[in-house]
């Protein structure tokens, strides 16, 4: 109860994950020999560190599995292996990589694609994706502001044929939003930058990636304001979530809010559904949280 002739306070409590919930996963890959996809990150950071770390990102995580990358084992099967494992029904993954193309042509029940975009190229992003639209059935496209070199803001104008092409092929984009891990610069990936580009496309689906930290609250204030603006946990372990985000996901943000995972790039399988059961959600929104709002986006409750 609140305090006499004052408002009663709500408190979240941790509800386990409902017994055999399925899951999708709307950010995860393959273990790779090597840590080279990263390249592109490494060409752009200036600092030493950055070259020094594997995976340009690794000083904010703990126990990255690269115990998984190399070795003789199908990087295919091991993320098969681990999806099976925790009730991963469906992962979204890029559709460039041989590898990739090769999951969605094994396993078209199990993977949906997605298109990493730079518009630096705007003919070339949009040729490649009509062209993954009809080659794999493409779900989404994806970018990363502050890792297209050179760099280009949310609301930038070379994006805006792509965000109008995801509106004539009713797809979503997945856009990384608030300071980058990599050490790159973070203006492109403001978050207050989402606003003029849902007003611009109002029939533009857009899911933010990332955490869209320090302005978590902001993109709450925005969620609220665009039907359209969504918001994915990839790159974080559950115990960070950001209670904003938790809090909105438990009133008005249910459908707004999806799980994504960081496998196997920063974060292992195990660690985030270990710390999954410890997540302050409402029983009601867990079913909308690990399957229902992605099924929705990606359009694969129509299937």
């Amino acid at each position: 109860m609140g305090a006499p002739g004052g408002p009663a306070k709500c408190q979240n409590v941790a509800m386990p994950i409902p017994e055999g919930q399925p899951i999708i996963d709307t950010m995860i890959g393959f273990p790779k020999p090597d840590f080279a996809v990263y390249d592109f990150i490494r060409n752009q950071t200036k600092d030493a560190g950055s070259d020094e770390m594997e995976f340009p990102a690794e000083y904010m995580f703990k126990n990255v599995p690269k115990d998984l990358y190399g070795g003789d084992a199908d990087p295919i099967d091991v993320t098969i292996g681990e999806m099976d494992r925790h009730n991963i029904v469906k992962g979204m993954v890029g559709c460039r990589a041989e590898t990739a193309q090769e999951a969605l042509t094994r396993y078209p029940d199990r993977f949906v694609a997605t298109l990493d975009i730079d518009p630096n190229d705007i003919m070339g992003a949009l040729r490649s994706m009509d062209e993954a639209h009809e080659h794999w059935g493409l779900r989404s496209v994806s970018s990363f502001p502050s890792g297209c070199n050179p760099q280009v803001p949310i609301d930038d104008r070379l994006f805006y044929p792509v965000y109008a092409k995801c509106c004539e092929l009713d797809i979503p984009i997945f856009v990384c939003a608030g300071i980058p891990g990599p050490r790159l610069p973070f203006s492109p990936q403001h978050v207050e930058r989402i606003d003029q580009v849902m007003y611009d496309f109002p029939e533009l689906t857009l899911v933010t990636r990332h955490g869209c930290e320090p302005w978590e609250d902001l993109a709450v204030k925005l969620m609220l304001k665009w039907p359209g603006l969504h918001y994915s946990t990839s790159a974080f372990a559950p115990k960070h979530y950001p209670k904003a985000i938790i809090d909105y996901a438990n009133t008005r943000g249910a459908d707004k809010v999806m799980y994504a995972g960081y496998f196997p790039m920063g974060l292992s399988l195990d660690r985030i559904m270990s710390d999954m059961a410890k997540v302050e959600l409402k029983d009601e929104v867990w079913p909308k949280f690990l399957h229902d709002n992605s099924a929705r986006v990606l359009k694969l409750d129509q299937d």
